[in-house]
């Protein structure tokens, strides 16, 4: 059984985390929003910069090329910006990710110093069921430190494949100007 100042220290590390947590999670969202601002003041002076050169425009073949000059580098911009997003989200992913997994190893650890406490006060006789509960918690922990390395792994593979594909999407999108710079 815990004691008042077991469960005092379990809440202050809880109380802890969780203010820890929120803090991380606060700086994920300043992160986006400062990502957010930046564009939103890159799309204004851009879109000021065109309306420019377009009130200037003297004939429809100007306009079409200064129209096909505005759309492509679109497709940079909106991988760029998806990169970025994708930056804050692994970057807030991991913390928690590092948080989690010490709350779990702590848990353990707490658990296995409860079941070695509840060993010295059991009555005699009980040592095969002992055994078997500490084997079984052995085998959880194994278990459950495969998944998290099978979720790391799987995390990194999602990482990988969307790293290929920005790439491959930005090599797509500069391929039309060079065709028609050699057209």
């Amino acid at each position: 059984m815990m004691t008042i100042e077991q469960m005092m220290s379990v809440h202050k590390k809880n109380a802890a985390t969780a203010f820890d947590l929120a803090d991380k999670a606060l700086a994920g969202v300043e992160k986006l929003a400062e990502l957010n601002l930046q564009t939103a003041k890159t799309l204004l002076a851009e879109t000021a910069e065109h309306t420019q050169a377009m009130l200037s425009v003297k004939d429809m073949q100007d306009l079409v090329a200064l129209h096909n000059a505005m759309l492509q580098p679109l497709g940079e911009k909106v991988a760029a910006y998806n990169r970025h997003l994708y930056d804050i989200a692994t970057g807030v992913s991991a913390e928690f990710t590092k948080v989690a997994e010490a709350q779990a190893a702590e848990s353990h650890k707490q658990f296995l110093a409860a079941l070695d406490s509840a060993v010295k006060n059991a009555p005699q006789g009980t040592e095969p069921a002992v055994a078997a509960v500490k084997q079984a918690v052995s085998t959880a922990a194994a278990a459950m430190e495969s998944v998290q390395k099978a979720v790391k792994q799987a995390s990194e593979l999602a990482e990988a494949n969307l790293k290929a594909m920005v790439s491959t999407a930005s090599t797509v999108t500069k391929a039309p100007r060079a065709t028609k710079a050699g057209a």
